[in-house]
């Protein structure tokens, strides 16, 4: 494991929902408020929170609409957010080794 600094992972990403939140993004690129607290099975209140430091650190964008009458949030993935998690995802490989099964 030498090279590896675990200081160089991203807190901000690092925390549980806040990870399932990228890494839900990353495949999706975008999804409303409810797909994310449905898939991840969380409270309104903690998703909003974690979305809210993740759009502190320019990771992600929260959209605010109107469907009709109903409020409606949909969050996007920045070029920050997807450079940000593909670091993350480097980092952890290489606390893994070479990060492939197996090895």
């Amino acid at each position: 494991m030498s090279g590896f600094d675990h200081k160089k992972l991203d807190e901000v990403i690092h925390g549980r929902v806040r990870l399932a939140v990228m890494s839900y993004l990353m495949t999706a690129r975008s999804a409303d408020f409810t797909e994310l607290k449905s898939a991840l099975e969380v409270s309104d209140g903690n998703l909003s929170t974690h979305l809210k430091k993740l759009e502190d650190a320019g990771f992600v964008l929260q959209e605010k609409s109107f469907a009709g009458r109903k409020p409606q949030t949909t969050v996007r993935l920045t070029e920050a957010g997807d450079a940000a998690f593909r670091r993350y995802l480097e980092e952890i490989a290489a606390m893994l080794g070479t990060g492939r099964a197996g090895e």
